[in-house]
């Protein structure tokens, strides 16, 4: 097992010498940080936002049982998404997010219901890969890259985040209107010249 350490100690310096440190810093994500139009700092400040956002919520015992909540950070832009049972729990996770070091802006989408099933979430992972497959017919666009565009699906509503071209966000949220199975799409795009 000492040999095993070693020789991922070695492969992994050779990658920080050759200039492939994101790949490390960022681990199984690095793929998407190649393809992303987010710096690597604000890449990896995106993950610490959604670590740090969960980890505030966990220390509140009735969230536990009684929600739902998902978070997505892009470029220091937060997606809150699922379900809470009161305005009041709403309004918490919203002020809990909002006062995160280097959050920008905060979409609290989280709707007033009981916690979705894991039927209601397995179908929507299962809306979100037809989103992102669909992303791949557009072509009509020099330089686009599907992965750019993040896809998060509650209930069926298609959320689609993203550093995008104006013309790109209209060709992305007309392709996702007419995947099946999509109810709504809500654009959180940041648009770039």
């Amino acid at each position: 097992m000492t040999n095993f350490y070693r020789s991922l100690s070695v492969v992994l310096i050779t990658i920080i010498l050759s200039g492939c440190a994101p790949a490390v810093i960022v681990g199984g994500t690095a793929i998407q940080a190649v393809h992303d139009r987010r710096t690597l700092g604000s890449f990896v400040e995106d993950q610490n936002i959604e670590l740090k956002a969960y980890d505030a919520l966990s220390k509140i015992p009735e969230f536990q049982d009684t929600t739902h909540v998902s978070i997505t950070s892009y470029n220091g832009i937060v997606l809150i998404s699922g379900e809470t049972p009161t305005h009041g729990m709403r309004n918490q996770v919203g002020e809990i997010i909002r006062t995160l070091p280097k959050v920008k802006k905060v979409h609290n989408e989280l709707a007033i219901a009981a916690p979705s099933s894991i039927g209601t979430r397995s179908a929507d992972t299962w809306l979100t890969t037809k989103v992102k497959t669909s992303l791949f017919k557009i072509d009509n666009h020099k330089g686009f890259d599907p992965t750019r565009v993040k896809v998060i699906t509650e209930n069926g509503t298609v959320y689609l985040m993203g550093l995008v071209k104006k013309t790109e966000a209209d060709d992305v949220v007309n392709i996702t209107r007419k995947v099946d199975g999509v109810q709504r799409v809500v654009k959180i795009f940041e648009y770039i010249n």
